[in-house]
């Protein structure tokens, strides 16, 4: 073939057919065969290397003339010596050059290119296009004084498959020789890609029982190489199936199909295939795939029962209760409809009080109770249950009857619970109903008629804790007013929960629900929005008043809401309109020009509600002049008019009376802090015994100045105790006391003995509360923090706590011995 194709390049490429210009010199290239290397009179051997060339022929050595001179362009190109008319120059056709991919000996040369129209020497080469000052670059490169073009990196087939380059040549001047001559360089193929699967793992599905040829999936590879030769011809093949060989594959396509009978899933339900795919038509590189191949179910194996018999209890007056299991068993696919069972009762239940259903998860068949039974009725039931798939057997399955088993149901006596009759109860009441109403009777039965048992009720659930419930008779009432509004309704209802216990051994109870509906009242009338405004004194101008209004009732005993005029001011009605503007909004307006300033004017609102509600309403309106555009100008002529109307005497007068009045209130707050006076003595004085926790003294914000003043503790002490500034029978004055109410007498007698020390203290308790002098006042004071982690307690007045038993007196015994009596007498 290389021959052939050699000698049709050399027939077609005369010596004479060689233009003048540009010529090609390829070294060492594989067109030639060795017969035509060995003619020396070849054409083709000037394309041959050196050492397969025959003796050399004058004129036809291209390096070198006779002698080993360089050659002339006349001994290159000899025809030119013909007599005659010259021929017309054809265009000389390059034909591409063929590199192979991967070449390693690099720099490698290709071809080598020259022209005859100067002396060797006195030409410049140059080439231009991708792989030389195109992307990618520095692939060619081109001697510009010999010709030569190298190769001067490893080439990729699979990024690009050929080059085509333009040549130039020029002389040492710059200017063109030859018109340029393009130059194809084609990359040869090798086979250097292994083929590759389009997927690691190909899965595929096949009926159990398929007939042989059917089809399962497809395999498919791709090979980068060249698809036009052997480098990207793929065969497909099987390396692994097993040993049952029921498969097979299209060694072109990659198709799989089924080979033989044999398919089973309830034996083997997946085959795990190992494909290979080779180029060179399966004598180059391989690569490896998995596929992955399910048997699917069919219908072909009934189910059964595990065992012919089943026994089951159940307790008397249960209904929708499950009682027991049914198992089976089917080869089928688990969770498939193939494999989901149906079970049916027979007989043994003419009431129908049984029912059997399918568990998706484990296919038994659950027995349970649709209606409740009754001991001394029937004590014992039996059943003849049947069980089949969902789906229909298979052709191919063996055609069988159907499972039967027997089901054995035996009812079991009981303590009946009882039962409410009526259950959810649903009750009305109106809202704000007063403590004590009735609302209703929720009682329960006792089924067991033969020995009735006692019943009695207690509530289980009531959360805002506004009901009463009788124990006895199940009476339910109001514990306090129902409001209409609460977040414990839901909607408007009030739900409760009721048990109902019997007094056997162990008791039974019932659950009852009891739902309270609310009914709205129209218990409140509309209120007026806003209750002041301004209004333009003449009606042409602005737009009136916008009024609206709010009730406290939900509809539908609030909007629409209705608005009047007072009908007991008639006279309103000449220089005043009220229009409805819809069902919450009204405007009033100025039907004639009113005077400037403050008017009253009475309003009656009234609901929708049944009945109605009215409430009367008085409206506070400012009218003032208008501009044009509806704004009111009554402020600024106001402010402008009174402006005016003070002299500057009279400004000077008000201004000077400011300043003094603050001046006094300066002075009284600057002598007030001078007479405050320190206290730096201990609260105890020098007294051993009578040890407590100090109060400390702080910066003092608000009434903490007041508080420390008002809670001296000397006054707990024995006035025998008081110093000698302040004698016995005279209170010491207090800063925050009123000085408008009289002194208390002081001192009070001492108890006589330690058993009257109670009456002591609520007698001081009494006089404290009666005494106005003394703190705490009703008013807000502020104290200040006496720091963390302080061991004393909270300096909480005498009746801050509810009663004595709130009280732990133990700690009076570490005050010393003044205090150990009366945590004795008061102490747990």
């Amino acid at each position: 073939m290389e021959s052939s194709c050699l000698l049709a390049f050399c027939l077609l490429t005369p010596l004479w057919a060689q233009p003048a210009g540009l010529t090609l010199s390829v070294p060492s290239p594989p067109w030639p065969s060795p017969g035509a290397c060995g003619n020396p009179r070849s054409m083709c051997s000037l394309f041959c290397p050196a050492e397969q060339r025959g003796p050399p022929t004058r004129g036809i050595n291209l390096s070198q003339g006779e002698a080993g001179l360089p050659a002339s362009p006349l001994v290159l190109y000899p025809w030119r010596q013909q007599a005659g008319p010259s021929r017309v120059k054809r265009a000389w056709v390059i034909p591409p050059i063929s590199v192979s991919e991967n070449h390693k000996r690099i720099p490698h040369l290709l071809v080598q290119i020259k022209s005859d129209k100067q002396l060797p020497g006195g030409v410049i080469y140059s080439i231009k296009g991708p792989g030389v000052d195109e992307e990618p670059l520095g692939i060619f490169s081109i001697d510009k004084l010999s010709g030569k073009v190298f190769l001067n990196t490893m080439l990729d087939r699979e990024k690009n498959d050929r080059f085509r380059l333009r040549a130039f040549a020029l002389d040492l001047g710059g200017a063109t020789l030859e018109d340029p001559t393009d130059l194809e360089i084609v990359v040869v193929d090798q086979n250097d890609n292994r083929p590759l699967f389009q997927q690691d793992v190909f899965t595929g599905h096949v009926v159990e029982g398929a007939v042989p040829g059917t089809y399962v999936l497809k395999a498919e590879a791709t090979d980068a190489d060249d698809p036009d030769t052997d480098n990207a011809a793929l065969r497909y093949s099987i390396l692994e199936q097993g040993s049952a060989g029921l498969f097979s594959i299209n060694e072109t396509t990659g198709e799989i199909r089924t080979v033989q009978v044999g398919l089973d899933r309830e034996v083997v339900s997946v085959y795990n295939l190992t494909l290979q795919v080779a180029d060179m038509s399966g004598d180059g590189l391989t690569t490896t795939a998995t596929a992955v191949i399910y048997v699917d179910d069919i219908n072909d194996n009934p189910p059964e029962f595990t065992k012919p018999e089943f026994s089951l209890e159940v307790l008397e007056n249960t209904s929708g209760v499950d009682i027991g299991r049914l198992l089976v068993h089917d080869k089928d696919l688990p969770g498939s409809p193939n494999w989901l069972a149906r079970f049916t009762i027979l007989e043994g239940d003419p009431d129908g009080a049984f029912a059997i259903r399918t568990d998706p998860r484990t296919n038994d068949g659950v027995l349970s109770m649709v209606k409740a039974l009754d001991h001394e009725g029937r004590d014992h039931f039996t059943l003849t249950v049947s069980v089949q798939n969902q789906n229909q057997l298979h052709p191919s399955a063996p055609q069988t009857t159907r499972a039967l088993a027997m089901v054995q149901v035996q009812v079991q006596d009981v303590n009946e619970a009882p039962f409410f009759p009526e259950n959810p109860r649903l009750v009305s009441v109106e809202e704000g109903a007063p403590p004590g109403t009735e609302l209703t009777t929720f009682s329960a039965s006792d089924p067991d008629t033969r020995q009735p048992q006692a019943l009695s009720y207690s509530l289980a659930y009531d959360p805002a804790d506004w009901l009463l419930l009788d124990p006895r008779s199940g009476r339910v009432q109001t514990k306090r007013a129902l409001p209409g509004r609460s977040p414990f309704l839901q909607g408007s209802c009030y739900t409760a929960v009721i048990l109902a216990s019997d007094n056997a051994d162990p008791p039974r109870t019932a659950t009852g629900t009891l739902s309270i509906e609310i009914v709205e009242v129209n218990d409140h009338g509309p209120a007026l929005l806003p209750l002041a405004g301004v209004v333009c004194s003449e009606p042409s101008k602005g737009r009136g008043l916008l009024l609206s209004a709010m009730d406290e009732d939900l509809p539908p005993h609030a909007e629409p809401f209705h608005f009047h005029l007072s009908p007991d001011a008639p006279q309103l009605a000449h220089n005043w309109s009220l229009s409805q503007l819809n069902a919450t909004h009204a405007v009033l307006a100025v039907l004639v020009p009113v005077p400037t300033g403050l008017h009253s004017l009475p309003l009656l609102l009234s609901d929708s509600g049944k009945p109605r509600q009215q409430r009367a309403q008085l409206l506070n309106v400012s009218v003032c002049p208008c501009d044009e555009g509806g704004s009111c100008q009554a402020s600024a002529e106001a402010a402008s008019t009174a402006g005016a109307g003070l002299s500057f005497g009279a400004l000077m007068i008000i201004l000077s009376s400011i300043i003094l009045l603050l001046s006094l209130a300066l002075l009284a707050a600057v002598r007030e802090r001078c007479l405050r006076r320190p206290r730096h003595e201990g609260l105890l004085g020098s007294s051993q015994d009578d040890l407590r926790d100090n109060i400390l003294n702080y910066d003092e914000q608000g009434g903490g100045e007041e508080d420390q003043g008002a809670y001296d503790i000397n006054q707990l002490r024995n006035p025998d105790f008081f110093p000698p500034a302040c004698p016995r029978g005279k209170q010491p004055t207090r800063r925050d006391a009123p000085y408008s109410y009289a002194t208390p007498p002081y001192p009070r007698k001492l108890p006589a003995s330690p058993s009257d020390i109670e009456d002591f203290i609520n007698e001081g308790l009494e006089a404290a509360d009666s005494d106005p002098n003394v703190p705490p006042y009703d008013t807000a004071l502020i104290y200040d923090c006496e720091g963390s982690g302080s061991v004393a307690g909270s300096l909480s007045s005498i009746v801050s706590s509810l009663t004595d038993g709130d009280q732990d007196y133990d700690y009076l015994s570490e005050w010393g011995p003044r205090f150990r009596r009366l945590a004795d007498l008061y102490g747990h």
